[in-house]
Parts: C-alpha cells; sequence; structure tokens
C-alpha cells in the first residue's frame, strides 16, 4: 500500500530500503493519518526535522570516538592525541571516500573482540565477588542518599543515565531501524523483538559489566577521573599493563566500525532531504571526517555536548511519530504470536 513502511525485505536494494527512506515516508504519512490535518509546519515536517537532528547527532558521535580512541592510545601508548586522531582520519579518508564503504575484516575482528572484551569483565566480576556487596551499597547510597536528594544528584544522575543509555542503545531515538532494515528477515516483528533484545543485551549487561570493572577497583585509583582515563585506570587495577593496551585495541576497532556504520546511517537521511546524489553525500562524509579531526583534541566533556542535542531531538521527532505506529505495532505483533500459537 502507497506510504506504508515497507517490511525489511533483504532483496531490496540499499537505495530501496536504506531503512530511513521508507522509516520517514512512514513517518510522514502516519503523521498524516492519525492527526487528519496538520495544525502546526512541527508535524508536517517532522520527518525533515528527524533527518537533520540526525545528521547533528552522528556529527556528535564522530567527535566522540575520535576522543575516546585517542585518549585511550595515550594511555596505553603515550602517543600524542593529535598523532592518533590524523591517522585515524587519515585511515578513515581512504576508505569513506570509496563509492562503497566497507571492511570485511571487521566483521570477523570486531564481534570477536567483544565477547573477547565481555569475557574479561566477568573474569575481573568474579575474582572480586566478595566486593559486591559493597558496590551495590555505594550504587544506592549515592543515587538515592540524603544528601544527593537534597541536593538534586538524583535528578542528575538519572538524567545522565538516559542521555548515555540513548547513546549506547538507541532505544526510542529512531537509528537502531537502519541496522535493523539491512538484516535478512521474514517478519518484521521477529527484527523488533531481535532489536529489543539489543536493549537488554546492550545496556543492561555490558554496560553494567563495565560499570562494576570501574566500581570494583578503590576510589583512590578512580578519584577525579571520566571517560577512557577512567576505564583504563580500573582495567589497569584489575589486569596490569594488558588490560590498558587491550582497552585501546578494542575501542579503537569498535570506534571505527561505528563510524562507518553511521555514515551508512547518514546516507539515507541525506538522501532523504537533499537526493541521493554524489556530491551531498560526499560533503556530508567531509563533515564527519571534520567533526573526527576535532573531537581527537577536545576535551572529553565537551565532545559529548553536540551528540546529545542531535539524539534528544532525534528521539523526540521520533516519539511524535512512534504514537500513531504504536497501535500497527501492537497488531503486527498480536498478530504474530498468533501465528506462532497455531504453528506445530
Amino acid at each position: 500500500m502507497e506510504g506504508r513502511m515497507r517490511p525489511y525485505l533483504p532483496e531490496l536494494t540499499i537505495r530501496d530500503y536504506n531503512t530511513y527512506l521508507w522509516y520517514l515516508r512512514g513517518v510522514r504519512w502516519q503523521m498524516s493519518r492519525s492527526y487528519g490535518f496538520y495544525s502546526c509546519r512541527l508535524l508536517q515536517y517532522n520527518g525533515v526535522l528527524f533527518a537533520l537532528s540526525g545528521l547533528i547527532c552522528w556529527c556528535g558521535i564522530s567527535q566522540v570516538i575520535s576522543n575516546s580512541v585517542s585518549s585511550a592510545f595515550q594511555n596505553a601508548f603515550q602517543i600524542p592525541p593529535i598523532v592518533t586522531t590524523v591517522i585515524l582520519v587519515a585511515i578513515s579518508v581512504v576508505i569513506i571516500l570509496r563509492k562503497d564503504a566497507t571492511v570485511k575484516s571487521l566483521d570477523v575482528i570486531v564481534p570477536v573482540m567483544a565477547v573477547c572484551y565481555f569475557v574479561m569483565t566477568l573474569f575481573v566480576i568474579a575474582t572480586n565477588f566478595r566486593l559486591l556487596p559493597a558496590v551495590f551499597g555505594r550504587i544506592f547510597s549515592e543515587a538515592f542518599g540524603l544528601r544527593q536528594v537534597a541536593a538534586g544528584g538524583f535528578g542528575a544522575v538519572l538524567m545522565n543515565g538516559i542521555k548515555r543509555g540513548l547513546f549506547s542503545n538507541e532505544a526510542g531515538s529512531g537509528s537502531a531501524p537502519c541496522a535493523a532494515a539491512a538484516a535478512s528477515c521474514d517478519d518484521p516483528v521477529k527484527m523488533g523483538l531481535v532489536q529489543a533484545l539489543g536493549v537488554l543485551i546492550d545496556t543492561v549487561v555490558i554496560c553494567s559489566c563495565t560499570a562494576f570493572v570501574m566500581l570494583l577497583a578503590p576510589e583512590s585509583v578512580t578519584a577525579d577521573l571520566t571517560g577512557m582515563d577512567l576505564l583504563q585506570a580500573a582495567v589497569q587495577y584489575h589486569l596490569g599493563s594488558f588490560g590498558v593496551v587491550f582497552i585501546a585495541v578494542t575501542l579503537a576497532l569498535f570506534s571505527f566500525s561505528t563510524f562507518i556504520g553511521i555514515l551508512f546511517y547518514a546516507r539515507s537521511n541525506v538522501a532523504y532531504l537533499f537526493g541521493d546524489r554524489w556530491l551531498w553525500q560526499t560533503l556530508y562524509k567531509v563533515l564527519a571526517l571534520g567533526m573526527l579531526l576535532v573531537g581527537g583534541v577536545q576535551a572529553y566533556t565537551v565532545v559529548w555536548d553536540l551528540g546529545d542535542v542531535g539524539i534528544g531531538l532525534m528521539t523526540i521527532f521520533n516519539l511524535i511519530a512512534l504514537y500513531p505506529l504504536s497501535g500497527e505495532a501492537i497488531d503486527a505483533l498480536k498478530e504474530y504470536e498468533r501465528r506462532k500459537h497455531l504453528e506445530p
């Protein structure tokens, strides 16, 4: 049916289904049908605003990527951040300015490194399990203590948790459908359930394990540290110099694959706004490379600001579209459950 969001069909080309093109068309159609007529220009151009905020967000993420990698390599190998940043940008230029940017080796290396990282965190937690009650006590006392409540600390913790949670699992921001739509799946409900599982694994499991690694280190080791400095100091305490190098290498692979991924996401946003023309696609790639260069030499707190603004706006515009879409999503889930129940 014209205007309806298409299911995730593997036989469509990247350009035809490249998620956002169909997703944003579906948003505009659903908005039109749900509200009957547009009472304000915000609703009329919700898809445009969503696409623009996505491009802003991914520029911010580009900064975070280079900042984290340069900081990690400085801690592990004493390489100045500017040197790491320039090398990272140079490698990125060679790869992403090609017509179809991809690195096949990352398809194998990144999942292996992810498993190794997860095993490492479980090892640290298992060897320090006697300290876990004290860690939980510290978490609840610092988040819900009377001093924190009186000073508004709980609200600050909650807000920071929401911002970092959006970055880790993208739940509600509307960017995850890009990856989902590129996968081979015979039913969109199945892909939705897989994406929901990703929130659990990414945030509840992986991020919690990382937090435990940092909290299991003495406060004297991690005091006044933030970002990658905090994580590497904690890992060095648990595993020695090997842990610092392991984190640096793992993070570099994760970050590089993420950078290629966000440019894949951005391609459909650019195409939706300006058409799928080489000039506009290349201009955004150059902009992202510029953000990659700037982020490597900026302060840790500064590089997050642009990404926070972008992903916050994405989530707002996405939720405007999700409300009228929610009925169809629930109906599709009920129909899927009914079919599964009838299967022998």
